[in-house]
């Protein structure tokens, strides 16, 4: 695991938001995504949740 991809997790949950931390991070939202789907996986969990318009 890379703090590059923790400090990433920390920028989303600041932000609340993955396309607003991707711009603060200057990496793209695809990138930030996939680095997040990344860690998820290597830790076993779910951290960021998707909310749908319903919730």
């Amino acid at each position: 695991m890379e703090v590059r991809v923790l400090r990433y997790f920390i920028e989303v949950v600041q932000e609340r938001n993955i396309s607003n931390a991707a711009k603060r991070l200057h990496i793209s939202q695809p990138t930030l995504s996939r680095q997040l789907m990344d860690l998820e996986e290597k830790l076993g969990g779910y951290f960021i949740r998707m909310r749908t318009p319903a919730n």
